[in-house]
């Protein structure tokens, strides 16, 4: 009975749509489309009545074509829609990936850049267009005043080899950032200063896999800091989880690294030619962001992130027009805008990374060839690892650090093995790197608490 129903709705959709012509322009119910699609094809569509409802295709049947993935774009196209594929003969609808394109898109689209630049001139006169255009899309031109408060810190905490402090900054009015300050236990001269933003993972600058990246950062003699992302951490003390998928999530960030760069250049312990960034997921993103955009930063490690078909799939990452600068940029090109200062990109085969060694690498090598540098960029490829900030990705990350800051690793390897040894760093729980008390109690009186207030500081600017 159930199939007989079936045949009959499929009839019935097909009679009406022969009853369809120029006049209305061939226009069938999305719904009904996709009906028509299934019983075609032999295959099965998974959707929810939201992403239907009263959704129209113009010139529909005229989408149709041999292949079933063809027709399904060529007809979810034209409604902001996207499919992917989740068996033999089934596929789930989804809203329109806009930061995604595919492996031989993102390809073509290199090879597309590759024609706008032959050498160090044609690339700097490129660089500096997308620089300025990368402010304006962040809102950041002209930078607003910095507010004239001074961080709030916690009391410093003693452990071995390093120590680790609690610190926020007033990014803008009643905005605050929250970061973990690691610092080596004996400091003698300057010492390098190391931004560590975190991407999507759980639990953020809390997860231990970020405590030992920072603080074995100081233990190797760096000065380390873990700062939140937006409407994350502390930062949900003012925010809802939710305003992080906002286009401002993405200003707030970068603006947030430039206040940190501020205050940490300042200190007398700062050695202002060996600053360093690396992040990983969302966070290596940031760091590329964040590099293409501040000279300040002398060397950067972009983790897991570097794709040219993949902008980030968060509005923290893609939420502002930077990828539409220069009628069309992608994540390998502002890697670029490192060039030539040192940088490491490390990439899996668990991800959206898997094809850098083929695809990407070699344009970034291209890109340092211009300086006459090529060795200068680096790719650490881990084939059989996923998306994360795991101890091969970590070790990578001492290692390239340590051969251009000029350090000595041996206070963080085994002396038996030479291997990386994390073992002397302590993993807090989450409420000791808090900065504003474990109920938020010691927030600023000051401090907004809506995404519409921070708007408003920007449309007031």
């Amino acid at each position: 009975m159930r199939k007989l129903i079936y045949i009959l709705c499929c009839l019935l959709a097909w009679i009406d749509s022969r009853s369809q012509n120029s006049d209305d322009s061939y226009r069938e119910p999305l719904k009904q489309v996709l009906t028509e699609i299934q019983g075609q094809y032999g295959i099965k569509i998974r959707f929810n009545d939201d992403q239907v409802k009263d959704r129209w295709v113009t010139y529909a049947r005229w989408r149709f074509r041999p292949d079933v993935e063809k027709t399904l774009t060529n007809v979810l196209a034209s409604q902001d829609l996207s499919f992917s594929k989740t068996g033999d003969k089934s596929y789930k609808i989804s809203a329109y990936q806009y930061h995604l394109k595919t492996v031989e898109e993102g390809k073509a689209q290199l090879e597309y850049l590759s024609t706008l630049y032959n050498d160090v001139a044609s690339w700097e006169k490129r660089k500096a267009e997308l620089r300025s255009c990368m402010y304006e899309a962040l809102q950041l031109s002209p930078m607003p005043p910095a507010p004239a408060s001074k961080p709030i810190t916690t009391p410093v905490r003693k452990m071995d080899g390093y120590t680790v402090e609690n610190i926020a900054f007033e990014v803008l009015p009643g905005v605050y950032t929250a970061a973990s300050l690691y610092k080596p236990a004996k400091i003698k001269g300057k010492v390098p200063v190391v931004l560590c933003p975190d991407g999507h993972w759980e639990k953020h600058r809390y997860r231990a896999d970020c405590q030992y990246r920072c603080a074995t950062l100081a233990r190797m003699g760096c000065m380390a800091i873990s700062y939140d992302i937006f409407a994350w951490g502390e930062s949900l003390l003012q925010f809802k989880s939710e305003d992080h998928r906002r286009p401002l999530a993405m200003t707030v960030q970068a603006l947030g690294a430039f206040r940190i760069l501020d205050y940490l250049l300042k200190l007398k312990e700062a050695d202002t030619s060996r600053v360093a960034i690396s992040g990983g997921s969302g966070g290596g993103s940031h760091t590329m962001l964040v590099t293409a955009l501040d000279d300040r930063i002398k060397l950067s490690v972009p983790v897991v992130m570097v794709s040219s078909y993949h902008s980030g799939g968060c509005p923290c990452e893609s939420g502002q027009p930077v990828h539409l600068c220069g009628h069309g940029t992608n994540n390998v090109e502002i890697a670029a805008m490192a060039a030539p200062r040192p940088q490491l990109v490390i990439s899996d085969g668990g991800d959206w990374t898997t094809h850098v060694p083929e695809n990407e690498f070699p344009f970034l090598k291209k890109m340092y060839g211009y300086y006459g540098k090529p060795e200068l960029v680096e790719n650490v490829h881990l084939p059989q690892e996923g998306h994360d900030y795991g101890i091969n990705k970590r070790t990578a990350l001492y290692e390239f650090i340590g051969k251009h800051f000029h350090l000595d690793l041996s206070a963080i390897k085994d002396k038996t093995t030479g291997k990386i040894d994390e073992s002397k760093v302590t993993i807090e729980p989450e409420t000791a790197l808090y900065v504003f008390g474990d109920h938020g109690e010691k927030l600023p009186a000051n401090a907004i608490h809506s995404y519409e207030k921070l708007k408003a500081l920007f449309d007031k600017k």
